[in-house]
C-alpha cells in the first residue's frame, strides 16, 4: 500500500463553472504474482477561515449618490448610506444591513439588498468570470422627496462554499450589494465585501471589542472633576472618644492575657475566627461601660 500525504495548505474543495478543485486518496495494494488493486475515494477539504480575525469583525460602510435626469431636465438627486456590523460570517447566520436612503428625485424607487457569489478562473493569463446572487431582501417603495432607513434589515446566508482568496487559478468572492431600481434610469449601487468563514465569531470577544470602542472616549473631563488638593484623613483622635480608647486598650490587654494562657502564637488564634460568621445584630450593646463602684452614673444636661 503506498499513501502520499501533503503537508502544505489545501485549498477548500469546490466545483464551478470552468473549473473545480477536487481531492482524491488512492491505495494501491500490489502483489507479486498478481497485478495490483487500486482503489479511490474522495476527499473533501474545507481549509478554515477565522472570521475572528480583527480584519474581519469591524464594520464596513459604502455611500454613493447620483442625479437623476439629463442636462437640462434634472430632477434631483438619490443618495443611499450602507452599512454592515463586520466583515466576516459563515453559513447560516443573518447579516444585519443599516442603510439611509434619500429619494430627492421625482420617481418612485425600490431599494433592494442581496448577497452575490463571484467565481474567477485564471489559466494561461486569462480570466473567466461567473457572478450569481444567491439571496436577497427588498425594502418599502420610497416616494419622491421622500427617505427610508433601515435598521438591521436581516439577510441571512445560504449554505455556500467557503471564500477562496489564497489560491492563484480560482478565487471565490462575496458581496453585499445595496442597489436602488430607478426607473428610466440606471440602477445605484454599492457593494460592500464579504467573507465568508469556517470558525464562527466569539461573541464575548465581540462584546469586548464592541464595550471598548464605547468607552473609548476622552477622559479628560475626569481630571476636572478631581479636586486639585486632596483632603487629608481626620485625626484618630478626633473621632474616637476617651471612654471608647480605654474600651479598646482593656481589650487588646484581655487578648495579651488569653494569648500568654493558651501559650500558642496569636496568628494560630487569628485563624481560628478567620471564617466565622458576624455576631448578630442587637440594639444591647454587648459591652456595657462598666460603673464605678456598683453606683449608677447619671448626666444632668443643663440649658
Amino acid at each position: 500500500m503506498c499513501i502520499s500525504l501533503c503537508f502544505s495548505p489545501l485549498v477548500t474543495s469546490f466545483a464551478g463553472k470552468y473549473g473545480k478543485v477536487y481531492y482524491q486518496a488512492t491505495a494501491v495494494l500490489k502483489r507479486p504474482s498478481l497485478s495490483s488493486h487500486t482503489t479511490h475515494r474522495e476527499l473533501r477539504i474545507l481549509s478554515p477561515i477565522n472570521i475572528n480575525a480583527p480584519s474581519l469583525y469591524i464594520p464596513v460602510q459604502r455611500s454613493k449618490e447620483v442625479m437623476v435626469g439629463c442636462w437640462f431636465f434634472q430632477s434631483g438627486p438619490i443618495s443611499v448610506n450602507a452599512k454592515i456590523g463586520r466583515k466576516g460570517y459563515c453559513n447560516g447566520e443573518a447579516i444585519h444591513i443599516y442603510a439611509d436612503i434619500e429619494n430627492g428625485s421625482s420617481r418612485l424607487v425600490v431599494p433592494k439588498a442581496a448577497i452575490y457569489q463571484t467565481q474567477s478562473f485564471l489559466l494561461d493569463g486569462k480570466t473567466r468570470t461567473v457572478r450569481q446572487m444567491l439571496a436577497s431582501v427588498r425594502g418599502n417603495h420610497i416616494a419622491s422627496g421622500s427617505t427610508d432607513s433601515w435598521n438591521g434589515k436581516a439577510l441571512k446566508i445560504p449554505p455556500v462554499t467557503p471564500s477562496i482568496l489564497e489560491c492563484n487559478i480560482i478565487r471565490v468572492e462575496y458581496s453585499l450589494v445595496v442597489s436602488i431600481n430607478i426607473p428610466g434610469a440606471k440602477k445605484l449601487k454599492v457593494e460592500l465585501p464579504l467573507v465568508i468563514g469556517t470558525i464562527p465569531l466569539n461573541e464575548f470577544n465581540c462584546r469586548n471589542a464592541s464595550v471598548a470602542s464605547q468607552f473609548s472616549m476622552d477622559m479628560s473631563w475626569l481630571a476636572l472633576a478631581l479636586p486639585e488638593q486632596p483632603e487629608a484623613p481626620p485625626n484618630y483622635a478626633a473621632i474616637v472618644s476617651e471612654e471608647d480608647l480605654s474600651r479598646d486598650i482593656c481589650s487588646i490587654e484581655e487578648f495579651g492575657d488569653i494569648i500568654e494562657g493558651l501559650r500558642c502564637p496569636p496568628f494560630a488564634v487569628i485563624q481560628e475566627f478567620r471564617f466565622q460568621p458576624p455576631p448578630l445584630y442587637s440594639e444591647v450593646d454587648p459591652h456595657p461601660c462598666p460603673t464605678i463602684d456598683g453606683q449608677n452614673v447619671s448626666f444632668t444636661l443643663g440649658n
